[in-house]
């Protein structure tokens, strides 16, 4: 249910695309180079941002979406204290509304008219 409802890019940091992370981070230098902050600053700002940006797209930094005071990564700890034995989150599969199905991009009305034998 929560991968369903926050649509995760991966399970941890380290599964994650090191392309997209690098496309963030210069994003991010760029807005804060903008701002005309010193050197030492913008680190610290893009250093918060990627912080921020893992919590938003890693499935186990994510808050919890039944308790959000809660991440994905407490959660499955508490559970494996509770049952007394390790708990591990191995992957995800999310399936949304009309992933897979291929449009056909062919002219609908010739189409028609091969099937009616008039192409």
């Amino acid at each position: 249910m929560h991968v369903a409802a926050t649509n995760p890019l991966s399970l941890s940091t380290d599964d994650l695309d090191p392309e997209a992370v690098e496309r963030e981070k210069a994003i991010f230098t760029e807005q804060a180079l903008a701002s005309g902050k010193p050197a030492g600053v913008v680190e610290k700002m893009v250093e918060g941002r990627i912080r921020k940006f893992f919590e938003e797209v890693v499935l186990l930094k994510q808050a919890f979406v039944m308790n959000p005071d809660q991440t994905v990564e407490q959660l499955i700890a508490e559970l494996a204290k509770e049952t007394g034995s390790p708990v591990t989150m191995t992957g995800f599969v999310r399936f949304g509304l009309g992933d897979g199905v291929e449009k056909k991009v062919d002219d609908f009305a010739a189409e028609v008219a091969q099937l009616s034998g008039q192409a």
